[in-house]
């Protein structure tokens, strides 16, 4: 098994190149499966760990519900953000400037086969990242992703999560809420939940949060809660 894990900071970067990028990876990795299955036991499948910050974009997952965007085309191209409908799961989403986006593909058959486990352990390293800035994050039972204050009324989402697994292979992954503007959410239901705000680390602290130093600590704990050997450029 292979738990080493290649790491990319593609920087800002368009929705779908990114989308397609990480398809390619998937669909090799998938391939080199079906080789090593076909009687090449040496294959070594790769694993990948990509960050981006995309330009204003609305993503709606396989299950989402249209409605959920409350932009026609014409106000979308006002507000300089594209849609797309993609393969993950969830509802609708918004990603752009200052916002970590995180998209592990990985071959969970080098790491263990439990999708369940995968997205909890992605919930925790966000948990535990955001804990270093004394931010309390917490799971909301039915609700991917990462939260604070669950079970009051003022329960706030902080992280948004949504992926596809193709053969035991990963791809989309978590949007983190760092210094983004969060008036780009007023024109969603965010993740088809009403009532719900949505919130981010700026607004929760008061001030400008170095994202790279976030990235940092997401990277630390990923490593140790998924057992990653190492890190590579």
């Amino acid at each position: 098994m292979n738990k080493k894990i290649r790491i990319s900071d593609l920087g800002q970067k368009d929705y779908k190149e990114t989308w397609d990028y990480q398809t390619d990876l998937l669909d090799n990795i998938i391939q080199l499966k079906k080789e090593r299955r076909n009687g090449n036991g040496e294959i070594v499948t790769p694993n990948h760990f990509l960050f981006v910050e995309h330009p204003h974009v609305y993503t709606l997952g396989k299950s989402g519900d249209m409605e959920n965007l409350l932009l026609n085309e014409k106000q979308l191209e006002e507000k300089g953000a594209t849609f797309y409908k993609i393969n993950r799961g969830g509802d609708i989403t918004y990603h752009g400037p200052g916002q970590i986006v995180g998209y592990p593909i990985l071959d969970l058959e080098n790491f263990f086969t439990d999708i369940h486990k995968y997205l909890r352990l992605l919930e925790e390293a966000i948990i535990l990242t955001i804990g270093e800035y004394g931010l309390k994050g917490e799971r909301s039972e039915g609700e991917t992703g990462v939260w604070l204050d669950v079970g009051t009324p003022f329960a706030r989402k902080i992280c948004a999560m949504g992926i596809r697994a193709s053969r035991w292979v990963t791809m989309h992954g978590f949007a983190l809420n760092v210094n983004v503007n969060l008036g780009y959410f007023d024109n969603i239901i965010p993740c088809g939940i009403r009532g719900k705000a949505v919130t981010s680390m700026h607004a929760e602290l008061g001030k400008e949060i170095n994202e790279e130093e976030v990235k940092g600590k997401i990277l630390h704990h990923f490593k140790e809660l998924f057992a990653v050997e190492e890190f590579v450029d």
